[in-house]
């Protein structure tokens, strides 16, 4: 079966073709990143604007890449939520649209279940597993029994990671979006700031990243004030060591807690090379199977959402022409 879908929840419009479970055969994006890099971060005007803009031509490529004609399609498939409200309608609509012009299935999904089941477009999923999802807008551990069964079990209390990198990076005049800027920069730096790791020692597996972005701005504004000039190589380290201690000491606390045999790491930043090194030093010493998708689906893409709506089309999930935007959907 062929199933394509739609991905439009923040600043990517992405429109793939997935065979089956997991042979992408086309996964087109078009981002909107200098669009936004002059405000310092989205723009949910301007990201709707761009979406409507490139949403036909991401459809028309997508299925010229494919191969395959649109009667071979057998649903599509959308992200309905989490997200900014007025993108993920122009992703919604367009996928009612088409399900309703070739008589097709609807399959709403999840965005944070489509960050999870990019790593099936890698290898096939042993259960049960943990999916640790760091990303602008969300910090969550989830738990799988089994195919499309989702149990959150820690999530950010304030600010998400990569929320917390945009704005230390505006801080430090990066440009839009930063953190791969600071993961490079930390190469270079050392951790001599030692900012807070809020909640690290909390028995439960939340994060909070809220008082490390403040620690952060007023060290620089506190720097400045004096006429100091801080090394931003230096800041970047230690921001983000910050974060990924926090990060692997929650996921290392959740494998305890919750005995599996893989560990997925999805979601922007996911891409973080430092946090990817630390993950598996982490884990060099356990039996588990630790996954990381390729850097290009770690980011907002469609093929993602396909890989998840074959497991609920599987499943027997679809929607019918209501379906309607939830921006606050929860896994």
């Amino acid at each position: 079966m062929y199933i394509l879908a739609i991905e439009t929840s923040c600043d990517e419009t992405s429109v793939a073709v997935l065979e089956n479970a997991a042979d992408l055969k086309s996964n087109v994006i078009a981002s909107q990143i200098k669009s936004h890099q002059r405000f310092g971060g989205i723009v949910p005007e301007v990201a709707s604007r761009h979406h409507v803009e490139q949403i036909t031509i991401c459809f028309e490529e997508a299925i010229k890449q494919s191969g395959i004609s649109v009667n071979e399609i057998s649903a599509v498939a959308v992200t309905y939520g989490p997200g900014l409200v007025g993108a993920l309608l122009v992703g919604v609509a367009a996928a009612k649209a088409f399900a309703w012009a070739n008589n097709l299935s609807l399959i709403p999904v999840n965005h944070m279940s489509g960050h999870i089941y990019a790593a099936r477009l890698v290898e096939e999923l042993t259960f049960p597993l943990i999916a640790l999802l760091v990303s602008g807008g969300h910090t969550e551990l989830v738990y799988m029994s089994e195919d499309g069964s989702y149990e959150l079990i820690g999530e950010t209390r304030d600010d998400a990671a990569g929320e917390a990198y945009d704005k230390v990076g505006r801080v430090m005049g990066l440009s839009y979006p930063s953190g791969k800027e600071i993961d490079e920069l930390s190469v270079e730096g050392s951790d001599i700031f030692n900012f807070p790791r809020a909640m690290i020692k909390e028995e439960n597996l939340d994060f909070s990243f809220s008082g490390l972005k403040s620690a952060f701005i007023n060290t620089v504004h506190n720097a400045e004030q004096r006429g100091e000039e801080l090394s931003i190589a230096d800041l970047s380290a230690s921001f983000q060591a910050a974060v990924i201690e926090v990060l692997v000491a929650k996921t290392l606390k959740a494998l305890k807690l919750y005995p599996v045999k893989t560990l997925i790491v999805a979601g922007g930043v996911a891409a973080n090379q430092g946090l990817r090194q630390a993950l598996k030093q982490a884990t060099a010493d356990m039996d588990i199977k630790l996954i990381f998708p390729p850097v290009k689906l770690c980011g907002d893409n469609a093929g993602m959402i396909a890989a998840a709506a074959y497991v609920a089309y599987s499943k027997g999930v679809s929607a019918d022409l209501s379906l309607n935007a939830v921006p606050n959907l929860e896994l």
